[in-house]
């Protein structure tokens, strides 16, 4: 299986709305404060904007509401999948990616047969607060020998110069968040990462 090798991550369908015309074919959406009618309208929003543009849905978390709506991938992190019914998203037909940020929660993910990893922070991030130091591109490289064919994708801090060592690494596919949500042009910024990302 091959994804888009740029994936950007953003917190409402808003940003779907005005980014998805530029040529954004996966995407996610993490949305974390909501109440569950307003979660729900903004899910199913941002799976009818995929579908529009030939996107595919990336749903943070919210594994119910991603059966019910019947979206493309759930990305679970470590603490969700203690609560998370895997075997339920697999028999919706519902892809999985999974945060790992050590050698323990790689082996756990491993166990799950995910359909794509994840490692970060690859560079400090200022998204959230991560007991995490900054990763590495040594880090990338080991993750890519040690999970195979599986995507491997590169997330924290990247920019689109970043992207290229990534890439360069080992890395399948590099995410983005405030690269693109805090820049002054975030239209702009969308371009050159697609141009990065072939």
């Amino acid at each position: 299986m091959t994804l888009p090798r740029f994936y950007p991550i953003f917190d409402g369908s808003g940003w779907l709305e005005r980014l998805l015309p530029l040529g954004i074919k996966l995407v996610q959406i993490r949305i974390k404060d909501a109440s569950p009618l307003t979660l729900r309208a903004e899910l199913s929003r941002a799976r009818d904007l995929c579908a529009a543009h030939g996107a595919q849905l990336v749903v943070n978390d919210h594994w119910r509401h991603a059966i019910e709506l019947g979206c493309d991938y759930i990305h679970l992190g470590q603490e969700d999948l203690d609560s998370a019914d895997i075997p339920a998203i697999r028999r919706a037909g519902i892809r999985i990616g999974i945060s790992t940020h050590d050698h323990a929660e790689l082996e756990r993910a491993l166990a799950l047969d995910p359909d794509y990893i994840a490692l970060g922070p690859v560079w400090p991030t200022i998204l959230k607060k991560m007991k995490w130091e900054r990763q590495g591109l040594d880090r990338v490289a080991e993750w890519k020998r040690l999970i195979g064919d599986i995507p491997l994708i590169a997330i924290g801090g990247v920019t689109p110069d970043r992207a290229v060592q990534a890439f360069a690494a080992g890395a399948d596919v590099a995410s983005a968040v405030t690269d693109i949500t805090l820049n002054p042009d975030p239209q702009a910024r969308i371009r050159e990462w697609l141009k990065v990302a072939g």
